[in-house]
Parts: structure tokens; C-alpha cells; sequence
């Protein structure tokens, strides 16, 4: 065997194992530009949200059962309750980078019921006075409340949801449920503000006098005074 055989058939040799690997090298960076440019493109063109279709993806609940943690008697009168419906539109940018790059923003319409009550469990006996022919009742009662805002969650619903890049790479390996949070959040405290603003605990008084009034009234009373302080 010459030395000129012998180089051909080191050259042969290196040409074989590297030739492969530079291809499968080629064709995962290729793979994953591609991937990138979806995931760069997916909220523009709104591809990503039919591709889970194509892979036949299904839904299980497999929640376990739920635990009654503690019970609590209300001594309240549910009064009134107020539907309420908002548009967030919450932004979150980074300082230094583009938003296509690293930022979100989403719009969000939250949907949800606020209470109005007025609480009976600090009424005293000096609260509550009649006449010696007991026709005649005075009931002192204190201010209507707000409730906190109850979310529905069938009403409420995400509009749009803008992400940079590098906040859509992350999605793929978290849920990132604070974002979700977030909009939730900002949307039931815009509803209790609203609820601040509305008549809804001038109509929980209302209410209530009514309740009281035809309550007494059935009982013999032919004058019922509900005062509220």
C-alpha cells in the first residue's frame, strides 16, 4: 500500500463522519430559525392558534375533589347586586428592549357582580325601639356595604394578547400564570371602583327599608321609621 493510498483513504474516512453530522447540524438550525420566525409571527398572523388542531390534542379534568374549609354564618341582608363589565388593557414593558423583543399587552374584557349588604350581627336592643302599643317601630341600621367583586368566568374572556419574543419562549416551558392574574386583578378592582361610584348602595337601603317595612307591617305595625347611620 503507497502513502498516497493511505491519505485517499484517511480523507474517505473523515469525509463520512463529519459530512453527516454537518448536515443533521444544518438541519436542526434551520429547524430552529423556523421555529423562532412562528413564534415571532404567530400573534401577527395567527397561525400558532389552529396548529393544535393538527396534532389531535384533547382536554382531561383530573381535579381532585374539592375541600370544604370552613363555614361561616352571615348575619347580613343581601340587598342588591350590580353586574359590571370592563375593557383592561394592560402593558408591561421592558426598560431597555423593543416590545417585540421583551414585553406584553393585553386586552381583557372582565365581566362580574358586586353586593351591596347591610349588616345586621352590630344591632343593639337601643337600636331597635317601639311604642307602648307596639304599632309604631323606629330601626336603626348602619350603612350599606360593598361586597368584593365576584368574577364570572363564562363572561369574561381575553381579547388579544401581544407577546415579544423572548416572553413567547418562555410560554413554551411556563404557563406564566401571574400575566393572567395581573389582568384579573386590574379588571375586579376597575369593577369596585365603578361599584363605589354607582347608587348600588343607596338601593341596598332602599331595599332593606322595604323588606323591613312590609316585615313589621305583617306583624301588626302600622309605622315603620328605618334610619341609617
Amino acid at each position: 500500500m503507497t502513502s498516497t493510498d493511505v491519505h485517499s483513504e484517511d480523507d474517505t474516512h473523515d469525509t463520512r463522519s463529519t459530512g453527516p453530522r454537518t448536515h443533521r447540524l444544518r438541519t436542526a438550525f434551520v429547524a430552529f430559525v423556523a421555529v423562532l420566525a412562528l413564534l415571532f409571527l404567530g400573534t401577527r398572523i395567527h397561525l400558532l392558534p389552529g396548529l393544535g388542531g393538527l396534532f389531535g390534542e384533547e382536554s382531561h379534568d383530573r381535579t381532585g375533589p374539592t375541600l370544604l374549609q370552613s363555614i361561616q354564618d352571615l348575619h347580613r341582608y343581601e340587598a342588591a347586586e350590580g353586574n359590571f363589565q370592563v375593557v383592561v388593557d394592560f402593558q408591561k414593558d421592558a426598560k431597555y428592549l423593543p416590545d417585540a423583543i421583551r414585553g406584553t399587552r393585553t386586552l381583557y374584557v372582565g365581566a362580574g357582580t358586586v353586593g351591596s349588604y347591610v349588616d345586621f350581627s352590630g344591632i343593639g336592643k337601643d337600636d331597635v325601639t317601639t311604642d307602648a302599643d307596639r304599632t309604631s317601630a323606629t330601626i336603626r341600621l348602619p350603612h350599606a356595604r360593598l361586597g368584593k367583586p365576584a368574577l364570572d368566568p363564562d363572561r369574561s374572556y381575553t381579547v388579544d394578547k401581544q407577546r415579544g419574543l423572548l416572553d413567547r419562549l418562555g410560554d413554551l416551558f411556563s404557563d406564566n400564570p401571574d400575566s393572567e392574574q395581573a389582568v384579573t386583578r386590574l379588571a375586579a378592582r376597575h369593577i369596585a371602583d365603578a361599584a363605589k361610584d354607582s347608587e348600588l348602595t343607596r338601593r341596598a337601603e332602599t331595599n332593606t327599608t322595604a323588606m323591613l317595612e312590609g316585615l313589621l307591617h305583617s306583624l301588626g305595625f302600622t309605622s315603620v321609621h328605618v334610619t341609617y347611620a
